[in-house]
């Protein structure tokens, strides 16, 4: 039954893939851990200005270093928990089982996989396709993303991703999917035109032709 390459079925079950990867909290933490290494980057400003009112102090260069490194660790063990934290919630996917008349689903979290719930509870899939167009003589492709919403009885899911697909055959797979057990799946295309970059100012134009009228 799935017609649309967001959806693959299996033997048992027919998913909604929006990300790939492995699941589970310790593959969380170790990717977590990775992307925590520019935390201390990311908070790098205040170190420096320590650093540098360290110096101006006249404290030694390697106490200043030591004192960075320190800092920059703490930073990093901060960030790791706080970083794998928020991406546990993640949805990578959703599974319908049995494959072709779901009488339940699950979403699969970056974490790991929630309980079974009966497919009733889903009561609204709700998609939106958001198209950002280039303004006449731009050369920057237009940027498609789509807006899933999932609207669960007692709870909330919604995730934007990049999109490159047919959100009208997402749809109607979806519909073809789901419809069966009372499910509502709405699509909506929401297309805008890219802003134009302003120009500079003309500060330096301005100042000269002040300066020429003045001399005259």
């Amino acid at each position: 039954m799935a017609t649309d390459p967001l959806l693959r079925q299996g033997p048992d079950s027919t998913d909604l893939v929006l990300r790939t990867g492995p699941t589970g909290p310790v593959w969380n933490a170790l990717t977590s851990a990775g992307l925590a290494l520019v935390t201390p980057f990311a908070l790098g400003a205040p170190t420096l200005v320590i650093a540098f009112w360290m110096a101006l102090a006249g404290t030694q260069a390697s106490t200043v270093f030591v004192v960075v490194g320190v800092i920059a660790g703490l930073e990093y063990l901060v960030g790791w928990p706080a970083l794998a934290f928020s991406r546990a919630r993640n949805i990578l996917r959703v599974e319908f089982a049995p494959a072709r008349v779901p009488a339940s689903l699950r979403l699969v979290r970056a974490a790991g996989p929630d309980d079974w719930l009966p497919v009733k509870t889903l009561r609204e899939v709700r998609l939106t396709h958001k198209v950002v167009e280039p303004y006449q003589g731009d050369h920057k492709p237009a940027v498609s993303t789509l807006a899933l919403e999932l609207d669960l009885r007692g709870a909330q899911e919604q995730l934007v991703l990049p999109f490159g697909g047919d959100p009208q055959r997402l749809a109607d797979a979806l519909e073809a999917l789901l419809g069966p057990a009372g499910v509502v799946v709405k699509l909506r295309t929401e297309r805008s035109t890219r802003d134009r970059p302003q120009p500079k100012s003309g500060w330096a134009s301005g100042g000269s032709a002040s300066a020429n009228s003045a001399g005259g």
